[in-house]
């Protein structure tokens, strides 16, 4: 496995498979454009394949706050340690910051507690029609 905090080399070809379950998801162009704006990226790529299979991404002021939009890590490599790694490596990447703040639904809070953050109550809104990042 290696993990990048760059695009390098990066395509859309190699961004195939994720956003399971999204009843509109990005395709794999709009991916690496997300990838591309976001602030700060660290991908995970399978070395015998050299496919991304993992990424997670944040959106920084580079002063006191970022946010963490995006964690994936591709189903048939779930359980692996991926997406803990990818966290790690990013909250290292946002040490100097003062709040680092994520989203997730409730099922996924013990696994954010288990690195190391804190549960918070947050409020967001929604716009479905726009999930494919297609306007």
């Amino acid at each position: 496995m290696i993990y990048k905090n760059s695009l390098d080399g990066i395509s859309s070809d190699m961004l195939n498979g994720f956003f399971v379950d999204w009843p509109n998801p990005p395709n794999p162009q709009t991916h690496l454009k997300l990838l591309k704006n976001s602030s700060k990226v660290i991908i995970a790529i399978d070395d015998h394949t050299n496919q991304v299979i993992g990424f997670i991404t944040a959106i920084s002021d580079g002063v006191l706050s970022a946010y963490i939009p995006f964690l994936e890590v591709l189903p048939e490599y779930k359980s692996k340690g991926i997406g803990k790694e990818l966290v790690k490596q990013m909250l290292k990447e946002l040490d100097d910051i003062y709040m680092i703040d994520l989203c997730c639904d409730n099922d996924l809070v013990p696994y954010y507690e288990k690195l190391g953050m804190i549960k918070s109550n947050g409020m967001l809104v929604r716009n479905y029609e726009m999930q494919s990042g297609i306007k």
